[in-house]
């Protein structure tokens, strides 16, 4: 079963290196993450509870590193909004990696809580229940970041100006 399990993980890799190069944007930090994220996932083997898909427990972990690993600097993480692009498979026109340049550029704006929610959901195609689960947040929490994410990226996409939500307390 072991294999089995060990496989299932190995296959998750390109999913893993694409949702941690979201998260940090540096090639050479996303590779660190998966790094950390499979020593985890080799460690806590026994942990899984072997209900369903594996990536959102690997997810999971991965966040979690993540998270420990901002809380650890002490202050919010400086966004390199440089030109280094992820690969693309097919041969781009230099439009195309415009767009793509731009599309990375405003997510990596977003807040990093709206930034995993689009990651996982919209690239992942994890389902609401498994984004809740690995970010330890209820669904509905899930469907706000999502949308709200969803709306800021389509705002400053058309260019429109991004407006402040103001919460109104009772």
């Amino acid at each position: 079963m072991r294999a089995t399990e060990e496989a299932e993980i190995l296959a998750c890799i390109p999913q893993l290196r694409r949702y941690a190069r979201g998260l940090v944007y540096s090639r050479e930090s996303a590779d660190d993450l998966v790094q950390d994220t499979l020593e985890r996932a080799w460690g806590k083997l026994s942990l899984w509870q072997r209900r369903g898909d594996i990536r959102p427990w690997l997810f999971s972990i991965m966040h979690n590193l993540f998270i420990d690993a901002v809380r650890s600097q002490g202050r919010s993480r400086e966004v390199d909004v440089g030109d280094d692009l992820p690969e693309v498979a097919d041969r781009a026109t230099q439009s195309d990696r415009l767009e793509l340049r731009d599309l990375d550029r405003v997510l990596q704006r977003l807040s990093a809580e709206q930034r995993e929610v689009i990651l996982l959901v919209g690239v992942e195609d994890l389902s609401y229940q498994d984004v809740a689960g690995v970010l330890g947040v209820p669904i509905g929490t899930v469907m706000s970041r999502l949308s709200r994410a969803r709306e800021r990226l389509r705002a400053e996409l058309e260019g429109r100006p991004v407006q402040a939500r103001i919460l109104r307390v009772k």
